[in-house]
């Protein structure tokens, strides 16, 4: 069974895989601050995106 912050990584970097290509290692080998940044930028994206549909 994964604990809850492993199930928190696999989400994010399938988060950022799906949106931005990136490879697995990439995405893991960031730290986690970082990596919170870049899925918070892609929802800020998303969001303005939806917003002009």
């Amino acid at each position: 069974m994964l604990t809850y912050a492993a199930d928190r990584l696999w989400e994010e970097v399938a988060y950022v895989a799906y949106y931005l290509h990136w490879p697995f290692e990439s995405i893991v080998d960031m730290e986690h601050p970082a990596r919170v940044r870049v899925i918070e930028e892609i929802g800020a994206i998303n969001g303005r995106l939806s917003a002009v549909e």
